[in-house]
């Protein structure tokens, strides 16, 4: 089953006080568009990172925890929408969707039997929501964070940002411009005015920050 945008909710957007709007956005949406939600780490993660910092426990240990880390988030996530399912591959995506529901991938199963990225800190969520996109063949990727792209490129019109300076000023990970495919359109919105997503998925476009 084709998706069409895989959504990308980034931690930070945990302590945001909108977040309750952006589910509710997000499991309207998912009654007309096919979407699939990839969670963040958000504090999870920083959790993680701050027990490595003590005690490393090497790449993979850390890698592997920081992606049981979205998996917690994932199973926050989907208990707060009833529309929400918690999904852990590709088969069960392509249920949820059949179904009308809004899928959210807590990534750590498919992953491990797979084992595609770096185990290393450049590779994050944002990288991970990318290779998410190119394996169900989403035509959109959409991570939404509490900023809205490079700064500066941000205006009351589209702005486009290369994926290389994204990288540089810390908008997505290090790893990103080459866990993107080519073709995949990708956007870095601000998950704090949830109808920016609604007008992209409308119009196809939206104030927010383009990835080329």
């Amino acid at each position: 089953m084709t998706v069409d945008t895989v959504v990308k909710v980034g931690g930070s957007l945990l302590a945001s006080g909108g977040l309750p709007f952006l589910l509710t956005t997000l499991g309207e949406l998912a009654r007309s568009h096919r979407l699939v939600v990839v969670p963040g780490g958000g504090p999870f993660a920083d959790a993680v990172r701050g027990a490595c910092s003590l005690h490393d426990p090497g790449a993979s240990a850390a890698h592997w925890m920081a992606i049981l880390a979205m998996d917690q988030h994932a199973h926050w996530l989907a208990g707060l929408r009833p529309a929400a399912c918690l999904v852990t591959g590709p088969d069960e995506v392509a249920k949820v969707l059949a179904e009308g529901l809004l899928p959210v991938l807590a990534p750590f199963r498919w992953l491990q039997a797979v084992d595609p990225l770096p185990h290393d800190w450049h590779v994050t969520s944002d990288s991970i929501a990318a290779w998410v996109a190119a394996r169900l063949s989403a035509r959109r990727l959409v991570l939404l964070k509490s900023l809205e792209g490079v700064p500066g490129t941000c205006g009351d019109i589209v702005a486009e940002a290369s994926l290389r300076s994204s990288a540089l000023a810390g908008i997505v990970d290090e790893y990103f411009e080459r866990a993107v495919e080519p073709g995949l359109e990708s956007w870095v919105l601000s998950g704090r005015e949830p109808q920016r997503l609604s007008e992209l998925l409308r119009d196809g476009r939206t104030r927010g920050t383009r990835l080329r």
